[in-house]
Order: structure tokens, then sequence, then C-alpha cells
């Protein structure tokens, strides 16, 4: 069976509940681990935008967490809980960063990957890293991925909720 990242919170691409985004707490959505191989010795997680506008980002990705070391006896992550280490989002800060697709852009609606890595190791990097680091320290290093995607877009009723 193959290693598999879900939420309680939200189906496989189905909306991303307004709680864990900008117009709401902010905070991470619970997940779950199943299925993780032997041998893992710790997890990194990553969370992208690839819908972001190129006019904001040129890279046209917006990464909205990173978090490594998390230990591999973790099954659960709760709501928004911080284990491991975290590493730096996309404007620099390190941690959780929701959902927030402005939306005097297209697409107005953008999609948010959560890609889970078993590692046979812990990486040998400092809290803050950023993604990029932590992907050339996973080099050869990742016995399974699991990926979970969720969607998001920002609507006047979103707005208008969290004025309430």
């Amino acid at each position: 069976m193959a290693m598999t990242l879900t939420s309680p919170a939200f189906e496989e691409g189905e909306r991303i509940p307004a709680k864990y985004t900008c117009d709401g707490e902010n905070i991470s959505p619970p997940l779950k681990l199943e299925a993780v191989p032997e041998g893992a010795a710790s997890f990194a997680l990553i969370m992208e935008d690839p819908d972001v506008p190129r006019e904001l980002h040129p890279e046209g990705v917006y990464d909205h967490w990173v978090a490594f070391n998390i230990p591999a006896e973790t099954e659960v992550l709760a709501e928004g809980e911080v284990i491991g280490l975290p590493g730096k989002n996309g404007r620099g800060e390190q941690g959780y960063r929701g959902p927030c697709p402005p939306p005097q852009y297209e697409p107005k609606e953008h999609r948010y990957f959560f890609r889970l890595y078993a590692l046979d190791r812990e990486l040998a990097l400092p809290e803050g890293a950023t993604k990029d680091e932590v992907l050339a320290a996973m080099s050869g290093h990742t016995l399974a991925t699991a990926e979970l995607m969720g969607r998001y877009s920002r609507t006047w009723s979103n707005r208008n909720a969290t004025m309430l």
C-alpha cells in the first residue's frame, strides 16, 4: 500500500475551509499520514501554490509551508500544530501561511499541493531553510511521497464573513 496524506477538513481536490486561509484563522489544517514505509527516519512537508500570478512571483509558485525533520512516528499533524523544524515560506517567514489568492488576478481559484516526503534520515539543515535547500538535502533519501491537493478562491462572501 502506498503512503497517503489526507485531511479530515477537506477531501482531495475539494475546497479548503476558510478557517485555514487568510480569510479565517490562517492556521494549518489537520493532516493524517498512513502507510508510512519501513525505514522512515523523518518526514518533510511542503505546501505550494502553482497558480500564483507571474506578475507577483516570476517563478509561478508560492511556497506556503515548509517543514522538515518531522518525527517518523508522526501519524497526525493536528490543526495548527508546529512539528519538526519550520522552513521559510514565500514571505521569508517561518511556518505556515494559508491560502490567500489575490482576487484581482486570474485564475481566481488556486490549487494548493501538500506534499509529504518520507525520508531515510533527518536533514542536516537549520531551522528556516528554504524549500530549495530542503529539496536538495532530500535528494537520494526519499523513500515515499504522498500528495493532497485542495482548492481555494477568495469570494466576496469570504471577505464579508471575516468582518462579521
